[in-house]
């Protein structure tokens, strides 16, 4: 500031009128609510032109992983009897083996997440997916993956 002496500090007034309780208390709401506009806003992954398929990247604890629902299916498959969730419309595979079919009682749709649009790549943590009318295909490192649509899904 002009006519300011070097490493003078300028306070602003109504800081001094709130009690140091109250400060820390307002200094942790406000990081409390940035980190969780941040976690909020770090999904990675994409969804289907129409909608009806949804991909997320995960990494936990350096083992990369991509899962992938489908919302609607011609025909649903038979659920295992060693399945008590929800059963046929989620795909799953690490960067680095077979994909699967899995049982699941969550879901990774998500309509906040980017639209991959036709004849679009998609590439992240070894995985590749592409768009194309006929549907979604991912695959990983070793070319093992999906190819998912609403009148089939196949792992490869």
């Amino acid at each position: 500031m002009p006519g300011s002496s070097p490493g003078m500090t300028f306070r602003n007034r109504k800081d001094d009128m709130l009690p140091s309780p109250l400060r820390v208390l307002l200094t942790l709401s406000l990081l409390t609510f940035a980190a969780s506009a941040h976690a909020q806003s770090g999904l990675i992954g994409f969804q289907s032109p129409s909608k009806n398929i949804t991909c997320q990247y995960f990494d936990y604890d350096k083992q990369n992983t991509l899962r992938c629902d489908i919302g609607a299916m011609d025909t649903k498959p038979r659920r295992p009897a060693d399945c008590e969730l929800d059963y046929g419309g989620a795909f799953e595979m690490n960067a680095k083996g077979p994909a699967a079919r899995i049982c699941h009682g969550d879901a990774v749709m998500d309509k906040s997440l980017p639209v991959l649009g036709y004849g679009e790549v998609w590439q992240r943590g070894g995985f590749t997916c592409t768009s194309q009318q006929t549907g979604v295909t991912c695959f990983n490192a070793e070319r093992r993956g999906f190819s998912l649509s609403r009148a089939k899904q196949n792992i490869f």
